[in-house]
């Protein structure tokens, strides 16, 4: 390919060296043709790929086009960069830009790696990247006049063989300035191929602002390849255009390999410097040295940074306040860095400075730089250069005795420094006067003073003043060179006020041995109490507290200790052998006080419990095989009035040891066993004489209920009904008989009695006046009715139709049942024993009958209940018991039919002797 145009030199010199080594590729192809066959070697043709930039690399830049030589045309080749983070390589081999980012020696030199998708075979080229010095306004110029780009001859076939293709020309990059003005459209460069002297070329150009958005800024005339720019160029959009040029002929088929065109935008000054914020704050402490960092502020240019249109100059254009210098910071010019640079920077007098700043593009050129202003606050903050002082030397306090947590003296400072930060808030100790540590002090964070408590009790009649040496310090330590002044060191005196103290026994508990089973009004011991009160003339007397047993009294004056009932050591309110009981003392003070005191009562046993069979009731078999009864023995006592125990038999009655006999085992258990081999099944009282091993020794006879039973081959009970059965004995069979006969005679008293009355209740009747009934006095008219003649019903439609009694052989006396009457009850008529259905109209009658002849019932128009239950009962009445009739007229002998269980039955109410 050939370049026609004006060059500037070093773009010559790049021009003089690809010709020569376009020259040797061309030498070498033609010794190869004349020789032997050109091979062909698939990879990248070159081992470095190298892009000269104008400006720093912006997102989406295309940046140069790599050439991969794929000699058999069927391998797919799949582009990657060695840094994916800033540069990506698109499958034509071109490179872009990911990001933007000032171009360095970190991103100059990078790898591009060319894989082959199938036989994933690799290859690599390296790709380096450099600036372009900035273009003088003469180059612009020469620039700007039409260049011709010719594009260079594809490789052909020459007598059945490959030629090795011409290395393609590197196009040197059309620079063109942004702004510019015209007049559109203004022509950049042409283009043109050899083969237009034969053929009727047609030339298009393609990219980003060719057919791709921003599409129409470059334009090419088809057929003489006039390549054109439409309209000014911003170079803060766009910095460099990418495009392809192509060469077609009149059918469309492409007649050239298209070549690229890079055009850069040259930067103007048309940015002004802009600050990240208007408003930018930092803090310094006071009292730094000069040369302290305070803060940076930044700003930017969309101009070229790398050009002079970019590069911006801080300054500080005014201080506010200018006390106590107005210089008291300065800035790097370069880094926007402010430091202070004179002394004297005191929170206490300014605390805070405003700087105007100022940035300049064109390395802060006045006359052709552009410039912009921001504020900078600067805040000096406050540093622990003023101690705290006491605002007296002495504070004054009292405290009761035995008080604490409560607030002793206030004590109060003052601080220069800020409020509410370390630097101001006071921490306060006691440095002397307080050896014991009965005081602290705490620090108000409202005020800042310091709270004097009391943390432990202090005893009056110990101490009655104390003088506090208390210090007043910050919470962060002072600035160098700063000293405590005497006013940070105050005293404090602390009177101690007297007040009536509760008494206390002594020892408390107080813990005495004791036997158990001690008489009343025994003494026991002196439980008295001290007063601490030692400058108070008081009185002490004693009551008792507590005494769960009520066993002790104490002398109200001099604290002896009495009993008033016997001591034992098995009550349930003795736990663990102690028995307590508490005491109260109380003095006349004002306000009186009282304390409490325990005594504690070791209780000694003494045998006196004798022991028990345990357990009361066992069960066992008709026959001494195949089970015994095992028992022991219960006995309250501890040792050695416990066990071991000795078990034996009574001697009488003479069945106990003619049927029973009993065995001990050891010192606890024993074992009673039959001694007969059979014993009839029931429930048998065994009496046991029991002996402790105390001394002396105490004995008892406890009486141990056995069930003798039927049993199973396990031993195990099968009939333990009748058991409870058989064994009612002749004397318990007797009394329940009586029972029964006693209750059938007091029934039978009481029907009489009832009868009797509802005699003398009719008699009665005839002498009530009917003015005084208060049936006709009493009337209610809240109900449905009226009065007695809303009342008369045909009763008639209630009788059964097949039988009608007469009213002659009705009972009279019916009883109303709608409330219970406070005297006796009257009798209910007897009812006929005829066997017939009954009637419910003729028991209603005569209820209406009873309960108006009865002067004690309710009114009339109350409800009445007769409970009724028909109009007789095949049953006898209770009348039909002959209470003095005996068993004798009954034949019992059929009980000899049921077994030996009722064999004592028959014994008793049959005809045979015993």
């Amino acid at each position: 390919m050939r370049l026609y145009a004006k060059w500037n030199v070093s773009q010559l010199k790049e021009v003089a060296i690809i010709a020569h080594f376009f020259f040797f590729l061309v030498l070498q192809a033609s010794v190869e043709a004349s020789g032997e066959i050109a091979l062909c070697k698939t990879g990248f043709p070159e081992d470095v790929y190298s892009a000269v930039l104008s400006k720093d690399v912006h997102e989406g830049q295309p940046l140069l086009n790599v050439k991969f030589s794929n000699c058999n045309g069927k391998r797919k080749v799949q582009y990657e960069s060695s840094e994916p983070a800033d540069f990506k390589v698109d499958e034509d081999g071109m490179v872009y830009a990911v990001r933007s980012f000032p171009l360095s020696s970190e991103h100059a030199k990078f790898l591009i790696y060319a894989q082959d998708k199938e036989t994933q075979e690799k290859w690599q080229v390296a790709v380096k990247l450099s600036l372009k010095p900035t273009l003088t306004e003469e180059s612009v110029k020469e620039s700007a006049e039409v260049e011709e780009i010719v594009f260079p001859r594809q490789f052909s076939k020459h007598s059945g063989h490959l030629q090795r293709q011409k290395r393609d020309w590197v196009i040197p990059p059309i620079n063109l300035p942004e702004n510019s003005r015209g007049p559109f459209p203004q022509e950049l460069v042409r283009i043109r191929s050899d083969r237009d002297k034969n053929l009727s070329l047609r030339y298009s150009v393609t990219g980003p602002g060719a057919d791709q958005p921003p599409t129409g800024i470059f334009i090419i005339n088809p057929i003489s390849g006039q390549l054109s720019v439409t309209k000014p160029l911003d170079r803060e959009q766009i910095a460099r255009f990418h495009l392809r040029a192509h060469a077609v002929d009149i059918n469309g088929n492409q007649v050239e390999n298209p070549i690229d065109i890079v055009i850069n935008v040259i930067d103007m000054n048309d940015n002004r410097p802009e600050f990240l914020h208007q408003v930018w704050n930092g803090t310094v402490p006071e009292g730094s040295k000069p040369g302290t960092y305070v803060m940076t502020v930044t700003a930017i240019d969309a101009d070229d940074p790398n050009a002079l249109n970019g590069m911006l100059r801080y300054r500080i254009v005014s201080q506010a306040p200018s006390t106590p210098s107005p210089n008291m910071f300065t800035i790097n010019n370069e880094t926007g860095d402010i430091i202070t640079v004179a002394a004297g920077l005191d929170r206490e007098k300014v605390q805070q400075y405003t700087l105007i700043i100022q940035a300049t593009d064109m390395e802060g050129n006045p006359t052709y730089g552009l410039s912009n202003t921001a504020t900078a606050i600067i805040t000096v903050t406050d540093v622990n250069d003023n101690p705290p002082e006491f605002t007296a030397m002495t504070f004054y306090g009292e405290v009761p005795e035995n008080r604490v947590d409560i607030i002793v003296a206030n004590l109060t400072v003052t601080d220069k420094d800020q409020p509410h930060t370390p630097a101001w808030n006071a921490v306060y100790r006691i440095s002397g006067g307080d050896p014991t540590g009965r005081f602290a002090i705490q620090t108000d964070p409202n005020s800042n003073d310091g709270l004097v408590t009391v943390v432990k009790p202090i005893d009056f009649e110990t101490n009655r003043m104390f003088v506090l040496t208390v210090a007043a310090e910050n919470q962060v330590p002072l600035a160098k060179g700063i000293q405590h002044p005497p006013q940070s060191t105050a005293t404090v005196s602390v009177t101690v006020i007297d007040v009536n103290e509760n008494p206390y026994f002594t020892p408390n508990p107080k813990i005495i041995r004791q036997e158990e089973g001690l008489h009343a009004g025994t003494m026991l011991t002196t439980f008295t109490a001290q007063d601490p009160d030692r400058y108070m003339q008081q009185n002490i007397r004693y009551t008792k507290l507590s005494d769960p047993a009520n066993w002790l009294k104490i002398d109200p004056v001099n604290g002896q200790i009495t009993t008033i009932a016997v001591l034992d050591r098995e009550s349930p309110n003795v736990k663990n052998n102690i028995y307590n009981a508490t005491f109260l003392a109380s003095d006349n003070g004002i306000p009186p006080m009282s304390g409490t005191g325990t005594l504690q009562i070791y209780l000694l046993d003494i045998n006196d419990n004798a022991p028990q069979v345990l357990p009361q009731e066992a069960e066992t078999c008709e026959t001494p095989d195949p089970n015994s009864i095992n028992i022991t023995a219960l006995d309250y006592d501890i040792d050695p009035n416990a066990g071991p125990f000795a078990f034996d038999l009574p001697l009488s009655p003479v069945t106990i040891k003619r049927n029973w006999t009993i065995t001990r085992l050891n010192g606890d258990f024993a074992q009673l066993n039959l001694k007969i081999k059979f014993l009839e099944a029931g429930i048998y009282e065994v009496p046991i004489i029991i002996t402790d091993s105390g001394n002396p020794p105490k004995s008892n006879i406890s009486i141990l209920r056995v069930k003798v039973c039927q049993c199973d081959s396990n031993g195990d009970c099968t009939d333990v009904d009748r058991i409870v059965g058989a064994g009612l004995g002749t004397g318990a069979i007797i009394a329940i008989l009586l029972c029964i006969i006693i209750l059938l005679i007091l029934v039978l008293m009481f029907v009489v009695w009832m009868k009797r009355r509802d005699k003398e209740r009719q008699a009665k009747q005839l002498l009530i006046d009917p003015e005084d009934d208060v049936r006709d006095n009493i009337l209610k008219y809240d109900e449905e009715g009226g009065g007695e003649e809303d009342q008369d019903y045909d009763l008639s439609q209630l009788q059964q139709p097949d039988t009608v009694e007469p009213d002659a052989i009705k009972p009279v006396g019916i009883r109303r049942m709608d409330e219970r009457p406070i005297h006796a009850e009257p009798q209910y008529p007897v009812r006929s024993a005829a066997p017939h259905p009954g009637d419910i109209g003729d028991f209603i009658n005569e209820g209406l009958k009873a309960a108006d002849n009865d002067p004690t019932a309710p009114p009339y128009d109350s409800l009445l209940v007769f409970d009724y239950e028909g109009s007789g009962s095949t049953a006898g009445s209770l009348s039909s018991l002959n209470s003095s009739s005996s068993g004798g007229e009954q034949d019992y002998d059929y009980l000899n039919d049921w077994g030996p269980r009722f064999k004592k039955l028959a014994d008793m109410y049959g005809g045979g002797d015993d």
